[in-house]
């Protein structure tokens, strides 16, 4: 029987291994050797603290405890450390041993490696993460398209039918990005969807270029800004008579890396003049792929309209400037701006529509706007040089953490909130007081969180002038 259970735990998949009360270890397994990389010879007789991380080695004292009481630690998960250093998830029981007489003299511990399941847990969490992020990031885009489009309506009506056409343009790209996994979408795709809506073909439009992959934020402003081209094409441009013609060209150049030149032309439709007053189609057909550092310049020619789009690949960066707005005349705010009125505030977003909506928030409140910035290096150098009162952050930008930028912030004692569809165990550690505006948002949860925290800072020195 004896011989047996030897057999049995020399073999065992599992780490078994036994220790003094000292915590000498004296047995040692098979299984041990491989999940830990220690040979018995190299480990026996060693203190157990060598494959315990020194920030864990108070689980020890309390093991200990525990046993000479006579009790049995059940399925207790923790980290040990490996040969190699590496960290190693398991989940530990452990039970005393006693002599002849009943006396505990040591303990045996069977050790199972999670590193597997832990590593799994925590790839579901960060996909959930991620998923909560992408669809919040959607649903605030949904939003900012919506204030803007109302912004700039002159009738309810007017308001429906453009609100309803850019929210199908977003679910057409979104439908090509799915495809991807949410990885990019085809430019030739990207053209057909958005501007043949969903029919076979149009002879009136034509289109030709390489073979091309869009990374998934570009390729959803591309869409809107087509949208926008195709939309006023419909009403008052080369598609609104039988005879005109659309044609969408574009190339790939070499200069400083790789950059898309995309040409739009109309001929053939009505005579075509530039537009007195700019609404959010033009707006947002001039800032969407500048937060990417791309130009999309519009040129409006007797013989139709022509835009050259050139955006760079694959960089994200560029902030884009300040932006015209026009108030509809039926839109209202009662939003108080006691508080912020001339109050100088940064915007980090790398979502173009969602900065429009902040910096139309914060304008309405009296704020002067720096931004909103899209890259993370020239965010990092704003956070810790610009004149700021404030500071509204993105949770990540373009796949990059905010650690830096918020530290800058913090160095400087300049209140921050996260304004971000991530939760609050996604964002950088050790900010827990800073407020969080969880996208989609509001006009008063965004002013509101502004006053709490330029009001907190007045009360802050003011005690500190007392004091």
């Amino acid at each position: 029987m004896a011989a047996r259970l030897a057999t049995i735990v020399a073999n065992s998949d599992d780490v078994i291994i036994s220790k003094t009360l000292a915590g000498i270890i004296t047995s040692w397994n098979g299984g041990a050797t491989r999940i830990f990389g220690y040979e018995p010879e190299e480990i026996i007789g060693q203190h157990i603290s060598k494959i315990i991380p020194p920030e864990l080695l108070h689980e020890e004292k309390d093991i200990i405890a525990r046993l000479s009481r006579g009790e049995r630690i059940e399925h207790f998960e923790t980290v040990r450390v490996a040969k190699d250093g590496r960290q190693v998830h398991i989940s530990l029981t452990v039970s005393p041993m006693r002599d002849s007489t009943g006396r505990i003299i040591g303990a045996s511990k069977v050790a199972r490696d999670i590193s597997d399941r832990r590593r799994a847990e925590e790839t579901q969490r960060l996909l959930i993460d991620e998923l909560n992020h992408r669809i919040k990031n959607t649903l605030a885009t949904v939003q900012a398209i919506a204030t803007q489009t109302l912004r700039r309506a002159a009738t309810p009506a007017d308001f429906v039918e453009s609100f309803n056409g850019r929210i199908r343009a977003l679910a057409r790209a979104h439908g090509l990005l799915t495809g991807s996994s949410f990885q990019g979408a085809e430019i030739t795709d990207l053209v057909r969807e958005q501007l043949l809506l969903g029919s076979e073909e149009d002879s009136r439009i034509s289109q030709s270029g390489p073979a091309l992959v869009l990374e998934a934020q570009p390729a959803l402003h591309l869409a809107l800004v087509l949208h926008e081209l195709g939309t006023n094409a419909r009403k008052h441009g080369a598609l609104s008579v039988a005879g005109g013609l659309v044609s969408v060209n574009w190339h790939l150049v070499a200069n400083n890396g790789r950059n898309l030149q995309l040409q739009w032309r109309e001929v053939g439709g009505p005579r075509v003049n530039a537009p007195t007053a700019q609404g959010f189609g033009s707006v947002l057909i001039e800032n969407s792929l500048r937060a990417y550092g791309g130009e999309v310049p519009v040129t409006y020619a007797e013989s139709g309209v022509v835009c050259e789009i050139n955006l760079p690949l694959p960089e994200l960066s560029h902030p884009i400037g300040a932006l015209a707005r026009e108030t509809a005349s039926f839109s209202t705010s009662a939003t108080p701006r006691a508080g912020i009125d001339g109050k100088r505030i940064l915007i980090v977003e790398d979502e173009p529509l969602i900065g429009m909506v902040l910096t139309d928030y914060l304008q309405d409140a009296g704020c002067e706007i720096v931004g909103p910035i899209q890259n993370a290096d020239r965010a990092e150098q704003m956070a810790g040089s610009e004149a700021i009162d404030a500071a509204l952050v993105d949770g990540n930008l373009a796949g990059r953490r905010v650690d830096e930028i918020v530290s800058a912030l913090r160095g400087r004692r300049i209140p921050f909130a996260f304004v971000t569809g991530y939760g609050r165990e996604a964002l950088p550690p050790g900010f827990d007081d800073a407020p969080i505006i969880e996208k989609p948002f509001t006009e008063d949860q965004v002013i509101s969180t502004l006053n709490r925290l330029l009001n907190n800072v007045v009360q802050l020195h003011a005690a500190r002038h007392e004091a």
